[in-house]
């Protein structure tokens, strides 16, 4: 009896002891486990985890600290040349920094400048950081101020003591570049350079033209000087005031309203055809007049009180005065066949604007029987378009074009490092034939449109 009593304890204490065990482990993978109430939640952030696209990290910019006959240096220039715009500047200042850049069509290089001046905290959103060491940069900015150079002297014998040569400070530019270490690594592949006006840094070209370039289009460069694939365009800065009006077209009686410069070069020679198919119809303004303060009330008043807004190539394909009619909810009738668009890739310009091939439009009626076809409600339809992407146009906005100009940018560096490690490793070729890189696009369809 006593031996039965023995077996039966030890197996009792088997019992336990596996049951013990059960418990311990249950426990333990039940706290690793989620509970019934947790698991859609569990299950929801992971699938979020998976699908979420990686943050990208901002690109990281370098701008050289130019010496400052580059920079400010060529404010003074501009304001000596005319007389500190009140008579008074006549002398070189002390202070070049305290100089206030003077208002034109390209002063994207102002902007940019500025840009990246600001204190980081300001910047919030911007696609770049800036980078005070240059061995933690991606790229390379050169902020020379090479449109408002260009036009210093413009037009003007030189004074006495100013003695400016754009082609001097060209000369100092490119012989500064290329005693620094960072331009001479890649051949400046990863410096960007702003360069809207058609005609900046046109003497030293050749010596810049591997860097990004910031231009408004391509009509003043060769094939191997600039590209889509390689460069940014960039929007012009307006320069009549933005409409703060709503949209609608009752206070908008002109048909259609065209000012600027007659007498144009190259692809602008349409612009006289067009004045003489148009300046006898009688719900079109179109006027001859060059850039003035007074003139730039005046095109503002027309923009501001026209349905349409002409807009004709002028000696290269584009012209400010798009981005004028953009502020003013104009809508635009662009007649530049090989006209280049800023930030195409999120801006669809059919949506508000015109375009019509230049044969076509020289057609004696056809544009404006073409134009009073269209009824108001098209109309309200391309002003709310315009309405909704002039920031883009805007220089001054936080979210406008200083922001969409950095992100283009940004967007050139996996192709920069590409053709960066690619020519280390490449020979030489004997070829005649210029190595660049090009779009193929429709050369052949027709580009008017409504």
């Amino acid at each position: 009896m006593a031996r039965k009593s023995s077996v039966l304890q030890r197996a009792a204490i088997a019992v336990f002891s596996v049951i013990a065990i059960y418990a311990i482990l249950n426990a333990s993978v039940s706290r690793s486990l989620p509970s019934s109430s947790d698991l859609p939640r569990q299950l929801i952030r992971e699938e979020q985890e998976r699908e979420a696209p990686p943050i990208q990290p901002r690109v990281k910019v370098y701008m050289y600290d130019l010496p400052t006959r580059f920079t400010h240096g060529v404010i003074e220039q501009h304001a000596i040349v005319r007389g500190g715009g009140g008579g008074m500047m006549k002398k070189p200042t002390s202070d070049v920094t305290a100089l206030k850049y003077p208002g034109h069509q390209h002063m994207h290089e102002w902007y940019l400048f500025s840009d990246l001046n600001r204190p980081e905290s300001d910047r919030s959103g911007s696609p770049i950081t800036r980078v005070l060491d240059p061995a933690d940069a991606d790229l390379f900015y050169v902020p020379v101020f090479s449109s408002l150079s260009l036009i210093v002297n413009a037009g003007r014998p030189v004074e006495p003591g100013s003695g400016y040569s754009d082609e001097k400070m060209q000369e100092g530019l490119i012989d500064w570049l290329e005693r620094q270490v960072w331009w001479r690594r890649n051949g400046g592949r990863d410096h960007v350079i702003p360069a809207g006006d058609p005609n900046a840094l046109y003497r030293i070209l050749d010596r810049v033209k591997n860097a990004v370039l910031l231009v408004s289009d391509f009509g003043r460069l060769r094939p191997d000087q600039g590209s889509f694939v390689k460069d940014v365009v960039i929007p012009y800065s307006h320069r009549v005031n933005l409409f703060t009006g709503e949209i609608g077209v009752e206070s908008r009686n002109t048909l259609l309203f065209f000012m600027g410069n007659r007498y144009r070069k190259d692809g602008g020679k349409v612009r006289d055809l067009l004045f003489q198919v148009l300046e006898k119809e009688g719900d079109v303004t179109i006027k001859h007049g060059t850039q003035s303060r007074e003139n730039r009330r005046a095109a503002t008043k027309g923009m501001h009180t026209s349905k349409f807004c002409l807009n004709p190539a002028g000696d290269t394909p584009s012209a400010c005065r798009l981005f004028d009619s953009i502020v003013s909810l104009c809508v635009p009738v662009i007649v530049s066949d090989s006209i280049e668009l800023p930030f195409e890739d999120v801006i669809d310009y059919r949506k508000f604007s015109i375009f019509v091939e230049a044969n076509v439009a020289l057609k004696p009626g056809f544009l404006v029987k073409m134009l009073r076809k269209i009824g108001r409600k098209k109309i309200l339809e391309y002003q709310r378009e315009m309405k909704l992407v002039r920031r883009y146009f805007d220089y001054g906005n936080p979210n406008g074009a200083v922001k969409e100009i950095w992100r283009q940018v940004s967007q050139k560096l996996p192709l920069i490092k590409l053709m960066s490690n690619r020519d280390k490793r490449l020979v030489l070729r004997n070829s005649t034939e210029p190595d660049c890189s090009c779009l193929c696009t429709n050369q052949t369809g027709l580009i008017t449109s409504i």
